[in-house]
């Protein structure tokens, strides 16, 4: 190479003329660009070369003006299918030969400009350029077409998200809402943030998400995706998590929904149509007032020998399926009603859950009645289990019931009556060695994110109501016994209990409550019977919410057939199956509802930071850290705190919250005084 070459270099990927000034070294050359600035360049790094030619570089801008008039990529088009068509390469000299018909400095680095910067009619090879096939410019244009769009869409969907988040900070300091029309393609990335915000560190697709973040100005973690999605007003500030990690299903299908009408509007001929007609007793519906899928009933009816039968009436939704149909496999797929502080998810449509399959006052409904006598201890000494038709008579509260209770209402006689044998029942399962547990239940209800947290008092309504499931449980699990059924049969092990020494030395009440509570073994489902220790039952199955819980319905078809005399729609091996499968869904949204549950606990005492709570120590969850689980009284919501001075259990004082972060699900409760009281016994 001589003095006064002009060459083409990079400068950090973009190429750059200079002057070729002298040697440096055995290989290298100094350069100087067109900006009078050197560069000491390795033969490598040279891209092109103007040889036989003398050049300052204050002549680079000249030449570089010579050639753009001839930088038209339209020309290369016309080239390629010459030399396609004749299958011959080129170079740039032979190229600027072919499209300008001669081959002057300036006119072979234009081509050489042309060919370099092509992406879609040569491909390099060697020192020559070969045309590329018809087939592969159409790929290569067709791919650059989807690039174009893709690039279009991005700068759509970070033009929509700019003004998203300017209509949320323009709201907060206006009346103004705000709003953005979201296109169907945006759809993908944020489904990208929704996961990431969701899944965290386990998202697959974390560092697309981040892309999306960084480019909106916002911090790559997860919690900054969380963030950017309420700023977006995609989420709300208190997003279910935990719903959201879940596999539970939010949404009814829109399929499902035509054919729950079309069910509705055309019911399907009743396999039981010889139903026991018992419309003339009166019968008591007890829920809370929010319940709108009414399950259960309750009548009483008197004997001629004198004696009382004990009505439990339940609805009967596979009056409206058949085993494994798409409503049904909807169901099942969904497994249980999930109930949450924000609302429920339920197991059946609406319109089929709170409408032909509840027991609604008023109306003829069908039902699944279990009539029982018991022996003046309150054992089970007859029963009989029929499909019916009931009228139910009274929508009651459990607030109604305690109050027509206390008052002793003669005009309501079976209700008193009900009571009376739902307390002889309970006596008798403690002597059957029943365990008690009596520890306090709050519901949280969060309706435009206020929250309320009441305590569920243990009234005789919900201990009356409680009982007859609890017999109408065991009825079931007896006569599935009796006939060798295959149906969903809950047990419970015995717990390894305290000894009563051990528990004589606790407290009395919660502490002592919460000790047996510690050591009860989760219970089991299967299909072959067994004793349910806390219930103080050989056999139990649960039937009397089939309307919100898979394993109920499951109970309810095969319990039907039997009694129609036909043969039963599942087998052994698929009932244990499908009970397997339930569990665990059933398992995971338990999981979901204490979560939640738990979120706005913290959400509530975070918002009531300057309230003084009167807390109890209920047990040491590690004694030698100091660190107990205690219950706030007024709210029935159990903690963990840290003392610095451990006090003893049951005993009570007074705490306020440091620090809740729900989100992280994170609280930090401290003693609002000195003072610990001795706690008295908590009933």
């Amino acid at each position: 190479m001589e003095k006064g070459t002009l060459i083409e270099f990079k400068v950090q990927g973009l190429p750059r003329l200079g002057v070729a000034d002298r040697p440096e070294g055995k290989k290298n050359w100094v350069v100087v660009d067109g900006s009078g600035h050197p560069h000491v360049l390795h033969p490598r790094q040279i891209t092109y070369t103007i040889e036989n030619g003398s050049y300052q570089s204050s002549d680079i801008a000249a030449f570089l003006a010579e050639v753009e008039p001839n930088l038209d990529s339209d020309n290369l088009e016309v080239a390629w299918e010459f030399l396609h068509e004749a299958g011959e390469l080129t170079d740039p000299a032979s190229l600027a030969l072919l499209l300008f018909s001669e081959q002057s400095p300036s006119l072979c680095y234009a081509a050489h400009c042309l060919l370099t910067n092509d992406k879609i009619f040569f491909k390099r090879k060697g020192d020559r350029y070969e045309p590329r096939s018809v087939k592969q410019v159409d790929e290569v244009r067709h791919q650059q077409t989807r690039e174009a769009a893709q690039k279009l869409e991005w700068e759509g969907f970070l033009l929509r998200s700019q003004q998203a988040l300017a209509a949320h900070q323009s709201s907060e300091t206006s009346d103004s809402p705000g709003s953005v029309e979201w296109e169907k393609t945006d759809r993908s990335r944020l489904d990208l943030l929704e996961r990431y915000a969701t899944l965290g560190e386990d998202c697959s697709q974390k560092v697309a998400a981040q892309d999306i973040l960084k480019a909106l100005g916002y911090g790559l973690g997860a919690e900054e995706a969380f963030q950017l999605l309420v700023d977006l007003r995609l989420w709300s500030p208190h997003e279910n998590l935990a719903l959201r990690r879940s596999q539970i299903p939010i949404q009814i299908p829109d399929e499902i929904s035509v054919m729950v009408q079309q069910r509705i509007d055309n019911p399907p001929p009743d396999a039981d149509a010889d139903r026991l007609d018992l419309t003339h007793l009166k019968v008591y519906t007890i829920d809370d007032e929010s319940t709108r899928e009414i399950d259960d009933g309750l009548s009483l009816e008197t004997l001629s020998d004198g004696r009382a039968r004990i009505w439990v009436h339940i609805a009967d939704p596979t009056r409206w399926l058949l085993p494994g149909d798409d409503i049904d496999l909807e169901a099942r797929r969904r497994c249980t009603t999930v109930y949450l502080p924000t609302g429920m998810i339920p197991m059946f449509p609406e319109a089929l859950a709170t409408g032909p399959m509840s027991l609604r006052q008023g109306e003829v409904c069908c039902a699944l009645s279990f009539g029982i006598v018991l022996s003046d201890a309150g054992a089970v000494d007859e029963y009989e289990i029929s499909t019916s038709l009931i009228k139910p008579t009274y929508r009651l509260t459990y607030e109604d019931v305690d109050e027509m209770l206390e008052l002793g209402l003669k005009a309501e006689p079976e209700l008193n009556a009900i009571a009376e044998w739902a307390k002889k029942r309970r006596d008798w399962r403690k002597s059957q060695g029943a365990i008690s547990i009596n520890m306090p239940e709050s519901s949280i209800k969060v309706i435009d994110e206020q929250i309320t947290i009441d305590v569920l008092e243990n009234s005789l309504s919900r201990q009356t109501v409680a009982e007859m499931m609890i017999l109408t449980g065991e009825v079931a699990a007896r006569y599935g016994e009796a006939h060798a059924l295959a149906m969903p049969f809950r047990s419970q092990p015995e717990p390894e209990l305290p000894s009563d020494n051990e528990l004589l030395q606790l407290p009395s009440g919660w502490v002592r409550d919460s000790a047996i509570r510690r050591c009860m073994p989760r219970s089991e489902m299967g299909i072959s019977p067994a004793r349910h220790a806390t219930l103080g039952l050989d056999f139990y199955s649960q039937v009397t919410s089939p309307i919100r819980r898979y394993t109920d319905l499951l109970a309810h078809f095969q319990l039907k057939a039997h009694l129609r005399g036909d043969s039963l729609p599942f087998s052994p091996e698929e009932m244990t199956e499908l009970t397997q499968g339930v569990s665990t869904a059933a398992y995971e949204a338990v999981t979901v509802e204490r979560q939640t549950k738990r979120y706005w606990a913290l959400e509530f005492l975070r918002r009531e930071g300057n309230h003084t709570w009167a807390v109890m120590l209920l047990r040491w969850l590690r004694e030698h850290e100091n660190l107990g689980l205690v219950i706030i009284e007024d709210l029935g919501l159990e903690l963990a705190m840290r003392f610095d001075t451990p006090p003893l259990l049951g005993e009570r004082f007074d705490v306020r919250v440091v620090h809740a972060n729900p989100r992280q699900d994170f609280i930090r409760l401290e003693l609002a005084s000195a003072a610990v009281v001795t706690s008295e016994a908590v009933a």
